[in-house]
């Protein structure tokens, strides 16, 4: 079964970028490949980087490896021009954004206008979501009932990393809003995944994993699996005991082995645009918790 890790930072460090030793990393910590986010954007606080650089380490990380190595370039709604460099960054072969919420709302109208575009480029966001280490008091912007909102940008693929940690249980509910609405109506709402990346420290994980399988919300083909490593540095030993603790985890709840590849491997296509949507996602109906089971999942799939 191929892994893709869906969420990996990089930095501007010229000596150690090198896709060909990242590869090999990943080899040896039973990864195949993974998105690779550019070094943050030009924030209002006065950190990240500018569109050359960021657009530089994209094309240096990734050309000639779009086949593993997806291209994701960092966005922030309040630096100049933000529209016209997603496009820009798009016709250089980004294959999604990534977006962090620093010092703002996801809601504010700079951000939305940004979204609708990327939207309509079909293209996937991944965004930070829950406490955010920025030595900033941020976490306020990244709570998961904020990205309500986007419910109102219609074939927006977004993901929120960390689940929210420690906002997990919200994010939950806020999935199944989303799914509600989507299947609802088809092509008029946004579609929301959820990114596993950890956050959500050890012993809070096998709370996490059951929760998403068993909440009652149609769930395996919307589920990401990160590490938060590091390009430059891909850390073997964190990412391959993910990999097997989440593993473990699953088949402890009763997740077979399809769901283990949608989890791991598979959704990522449908999110980065590369798979049509084959299939028909169960309603969720309100107050009614057996509308879909992992046993469903498991006979279904």
């Amino acid at each position: 079964m191929k892994v893709f890790d869906v969420h990996i930072h990089s930095t501007t460090d010229a000596a150690t970028i090198n896709p060909q030793k990242l590869l090999a990393d990943m080899d040896k910590a039973g990864v195949w490949g993974g998105a690779v986010f550019t070094p943050e954007a030009e924030s209002p606080l006065g950190c990240g980087y500018s569109y050359e650089t960021r657009i530089d380490c994209m094309h240096k990380w990734t050309d000639g490896y779009t086949d593993r190595i997806f291209p994701i370039f960092y966005i922030h709604p309040y630096e100049k021009d933000a529209i016209a460099k997603a496009k820009d960054a798009v016709d250089q072969g980004a294959m999604g954004f990534k977006m962090s919420c620093d010092c703002f709302y996801v809601y504010e109208d700079k951000c939305m206008d940004l979204l609708r575009t990327i939207a309509d480029m079909n293209k996937p966001v991944l965004f930070h979501s829950g406490i955010l280490w920025d030595g900033h008091d941020s976490s306020k912007y990244n709570r998961p009932l904020n990205w309500e909102s986007l419910i109102n940008i219609p074939g927006l693929r977004f993901s929120l990393a960390h689940c929210s940690w420690p906002w997990c249980d919200e994010t939950i509910a806020m999935y199944g809003k989303f799914l509600n609405a989507y299947v609802n109506n088809p092509g008029m709402s946004s579609e929301l995944y959820l990114d596993t990346t950890p956050g959500t420290p050890k012993i809070y994980r096998f709370d996490l994993i059951n929760k998403i399988y068993n909440c009652g919300y149609d769930t395996p083909r919307n589920v990401l699996f990160g590490t938060d490593c590091t390009a430059n540095e891909y850390n073997i030993p964190w990412a391959n005991y993910w990999v097997e603790n989440d593993g473990k985890m699953m088949d402890q709840i009763g997740a077979k082995k399809k769901l283990h590849e949608l989890y791991f491997a598979e959704n990522y296509k449908r999110f980065f645009g590369l798979k049509e949507k084959d299939f028909q996602h169960v309603m969720p109906v309100p107050d009614k918790a057996d509308s879909w089971s992992l046993e469903m999942a498991n006979e279904l799939l």
